[in-house]
């Protein structure tokens, strides 16, 4: 096989600093897909994306809104489909971002990239913006150096991915011609440290529900009825505290019947990854000490074993001040990682049904469920895993290591149980990225890297077909 990589890198160090204005661009539009005053941002992302892949020469770019969602962010479909005999490969991304929030916590405004320590900061910089940019930038440094694609290739971005991807699940159920192909390439995901390449090869799935539990019929006055009136909240402290142990093993009968531990092989490997217990606590989690089961070590914990964790308790007087209230509702908000072969649906029916008998008497509770994600566990024997790993293995200087996520990410399930094609989790950002937080950050060598590392995949393709 011919060595592509110098032509490749020379070409992303010729335009390095157009490579970074562009995604400056890209980042300085606020496409905030919770907040419906900012749909015209999320259309105007969408536009400078389809401009960008209409400039490299791809066709048949469309704006979609699927008619099961027509309210929602539309979906941006292209494709480069002049490479006769060759694989086609699908690139996925989302161009919608999380609220910047707290604004005060930013050391530069969020929607005003910029460079320090060799990182861009801003909203959506690792998430997901940086990394479907460098997929998009990996094809015009192609055509650059080769004059054409070297496979297929199909975009799908959407915009919804932040609320749920309720258009991108309608759409990709729907529509397995056009998305047809040889593999998914998912670039949301990081590398494990900076210098040590990565593919995930496992996420977690998820439940994510809530709890409402009522007492009185109405709010009550504390000094009237205290004593009296039963209060939901103490309710959900005793239903929350019986759905999970002090040493952090859940006790939802059934939970852990499907659970099962990675093999002898997989946590060798892990057993070799650089990591230092102490300082991830410290300057990763930044806690006085790590929680969870006893007799795992923390890979275990977070890439493949299952949680339950409160996200919230609304309900009752929040506001400054005091109001001696008993409230007649309140809630928490759950959700429940989960690992392979665990199944959302039946995860979600024996939870409902643990907190159905754990509702202490005098109360009255019900479950909601609002999402269900599959976990998912790829097959790092493929050839397009295989061909990853050289990539990346080129680009980066290192041997790449296979990784769990703790994350979900729906959509990859949702790929890999519709169109049947292997799924390539590999992603550009770092540990430290701090996405969904103030002073989100992208290392520029993780984006020219990321460029690199797209391009030399293809080209690894083409030569191996």
């Amino acid at each position: 096989m011919s060595d592509h990589f110098p032509a490749l890198n020379s070409a992303i160090r010729q335009h390095a600093d157009t490579l970074l204005a562009e995604l400056q661009e890209f980042l300085r539009i606020p496409s905030i897909s919770t907040l419906p005053a900012h749909r015209p941002d999320a259309e105007r992302a969408l536009e400078f994306l389809a401009h960008s892949l209409t400039e490299i020469g791809f066709e048949h770019i469309q704006r979609i809104v699927p008619p099961q969602n027509p309210n929602g962010l539309p979906l941006l479909y292209a494709d480069w489909m002049h490479a006769p005999g060759a694989p086609t490969v699908l690139f996925y991304g989302h161009y919608d971002v999380q609220p910047p929030d707290p604004l005060n916590e930013w050391i530069s405004p969020p929607f005003e990239p910029t460079v320090r320590e060799g990182s861009i900061y801003a909203r959506g910089a690792a998430d997901d913006k940086g990394q479907v940019y460098a997929q998009i930038k990996a094809m015009q440094v192609l055509m650059r150096t080769h004059g054409k694609l070297p496979v297929n290739v199909k975009f799908l971005i959407e915009g919804e991915e932040e609320v749920g991807g309720e258009s991108v699940d309608a759409y990709v159920r729907a529509n397995h011609g056009p998305l047809a192909c040889d593999c998914v390439v998912v670039s949301d995901t990081a590398m494990f440290a900076p210098g040590v390449p990565s593919l995930d090869v496992g996420l977690r799935g998820m439940v994510y529900a809530e709890i409402e539990m009522q007492g009185a019929e109405r709010d009550l006055h504390s000094g009237l009825y205290g004593g009296v009136a039963p209060n939901p909240f103490m309710a959900l402290v005793r239903v929350l505290g019986g759905l999970k142990s002090p040493e952090g093993a859940i006790l939802i009968p059934g939970f852990y019947d499907r659970v099962q531990a990675p093999s002898p092989e997989e946590q060798a490997a892990w057993k070799r990854l650089p990591f230092n217990e102490d300082e991830y606590r410290i300057n990763e989690v930044r806690a006085l000490a790590l929680t969870g089961e006893a007799g795992y070590s923390v890979f275990e914990r977070t890439w493949s074993r299952p949680t339950l964790d409160v996200h919230g308790m609304p309900g009752g007087f929040t506001g400054p001040g005091s109001k001696t209230v008993i409230p007649a509702r309140a809630s928490a908000k759950v959700s429940m990682r989960l690992v392979p072969q665990q199944q959302p649906s039946e995860i979600a029916r024996l939870f409902e049904a643990a907190v159905k008998k754990l509702t202490p008497h005098g109360f009255h509770s019900q479950v909601k469920i609002h999402s269900l994600a599959d976990p998912v566990l790829v097959d790092p024997g493929n050839r397009f895993i295989r061909a990853a790993v050289k990539s990346l293995a080129r680009v980066f200087g290192a041997e790449p290591v296979f990784l769990r996520s703790g994350g979900s990410i729906p959509v990859v399930a949702l790929f890999a149980s519709e169109l049947k094609v292997p799924i390539v989790m590999m992603g550009f950002g770092l540990p430290d990225d701090g996405l969904h937080s103030p002073n989100e950050k992208f290392a520029l060598s993780s984006y020219y890297g990321g460029i690199g590392a797209v391009a030399q995949f293809l080209l690894e393709l083409a030569d191996g077909h």
